[in-house]
């Protein structure tokens, strides 16, 4: 049996689909609701496929109360978003060091929350705090000893082959990683102007499947059986408005400064393909946050041009304004990271891997972090969910908004300039070197 195979088969994520519609505000009758109850209990089959097929396409039928205020397709996005003008950026070397501050901070980030990546709070914290690691100051290690397992409740094979730093010479192998490669590839072999096709085509010739998670792998295999953007962002798809489409949005910001609507149009194209609705949004909220980074004087700023690309109304902007305001209470970062617990369950799958929750997340490690690169990924990491895309995210806007050169050395130089890839034709890659070739699609 194929591991993983339940994001392939049309039974994949069912378990979710009953969440996820109803904060969609999907009218569902009891009957549906049954079935999908129903559903989600049933062990893997032939006829939990067969069953799980029919209540997708009733899902997909029923009426919708949200989707005036939170629509998917682009024109409607843009008639309720309130936008931003194209600001002055900078150009030359210093525009070459932002970008490359994204990518290294970006792949900081990401290595900081890899080997946690899957672990809950009871775990995590035990594990970071009998290694004096909390708050974090810096890469978690595998070689701890026998009293860290017992805290955290660990056997050690829990720690092999998981990318602490121990165990890598660069920045390994990983989905945030990858995406922000392909896209990098997408504007080589298509251009700025690319269409969701080509996406989708790209993904086809470039990324085996398996590299690929949830909504991403469901809409790969949609791809292969006939379904384009957008159908093939809906059909059978559980994770629609999972975490996926913002972690592939990071590049669409680097190559548009100053101009959060045209990274937001990129990456609406990239995102829809596999997403709707929130899950779109995210990626639109993360490249305008990023294109406004290169400007702006306060990750706040930055982070109110991102939402300025969404819909006012939505699910994602009103959580990102709750952020706004547990600031202004004055609290600190662990009574908003305890917020957020209060409100997603990180034992639940949809919640633990959802586009709010996560940028929720992203959001509190930049407000608290203080422009410190060290604070801004303790404080992306801490919380558990997801981790490793959390910390990417965080790390690459405040890298574009610090640049390269600013960057602390104990926390760049064990990537030694280097990521491994998954992605056809890269390989190992000097990241510096994909930042110069990123740089030449700024217009």
């Amino acid at each position: 049996m194929i591991k993983n195979h339940a994001w392939l088969r049309p039974a994949g994520g069912i378990e979710n689909e009953e969440k996820q519609a109803r904060e969609e505000g999907r009218a569902m009758d009891a009957a549906l609701i049954e079935g999908l109850r129903r559903a989600a209990q049933m062990p893997d089959s032939a006829e939990r496929d067969a069953l799980s097929a029919e209540l997708y396409a009733r899902v997909q039928a029923c009426p919708c109360a949200h989707e005036a205020m939170e629509p998917s397709d682009l024109p409607a996005i843009r008639r309720l978003a309130k936008g931003n003008a194209k600001a002055v950026a900078p150009t030359g070397e210093a525009l070459l060091d932002k970008i490359y501050g994204g990518w290294l901070a970006r792949a900081c980030g990401c290595l900081l929350g890899k080997p946690v990546e899957g672990w809950r709070t009871e775990a995590l914290h035990p594990f970071l705090r009998e290694t004096n690691n909390y708050p974090i100051q810096h890469y978690l290690r595998s070689d701890v000893g026998d009293s860290v397992l017992k805290a955290a409740n660990l056997e050690r094979s829990a720690l092999a082959k998981r990318a602490f730093i121990d165990q890598v010479d660069c920045m390994p192998e990983d989905d945030d990683t990858n995406y922000t490669l392909i896209s990098l590839k997408i504007l080589e072999n298509y251009g700025r102007d690319f269409a969701p096709e080509d996406v989708a085509e790209c993904w086809m010739q470039n990324l085996p499947i398996l590299h690929l998670c949830t909504a991403e792998r469901v809409a790969y295999r949609n791809f292969v059986l006939g379904y384009e953007p957008p159908a093939s962002a809906t059909h059978q798809n559980a994770y629609r408005e999972w975490i996926g489409a913002q972690i592939r949005a990071d590049l669409y910001g680097y190559i548009n400064p100053g101009d959060p609507a045209t990274a937001a149009d990129m990456a609406w194209r990239d995102a829809c393909i596999s997403h709707v609705k929130n899950g779109i949004y995210g990626a639109m909220w993360v490249a305008a946050t990023i294109a406004a980074a290169f400007g702006a004087q306060t990750p706040r700023e930055a982070i109110c041009a991102g939402m300025n690309e969404i819909p006012p109304e939505s699910r994602l902007h009103r959580a990102l304004e709750d952020v706004f305001a547990w600031q202004a209470e004055g609290i600190d970062w662990e009574g908003a990271l305890a917020r957020v617990h209060e409100r997603w369950d990180e034992h639940n799958g949809h919640d633990w891997c959802h586009t709010i929750s996560n940028a929720q997340i992203v959001s509190i490690a930049l407000l608290w972090g203080e422009m410190d690169l060290e604070k801004t990924l303790s404080i992306a990491v801490i919380p558990g969910f997801d981790t490793d895309c959390n910390g990417a995210t965080a790390g690459s806007i405040l890298g574009v908004m610090l640049g390269a050169k600013a960057l602390p050395e104990k926390w760049i130089s064990p990537l030694n300039d280097t990521l491994a890839s998954g992605v056809d034709g890269f390989g190992r890659v000097s990241i510096r070197e994909m930042a110069c070739r990123t740089a030449r699609f700024v217009p």
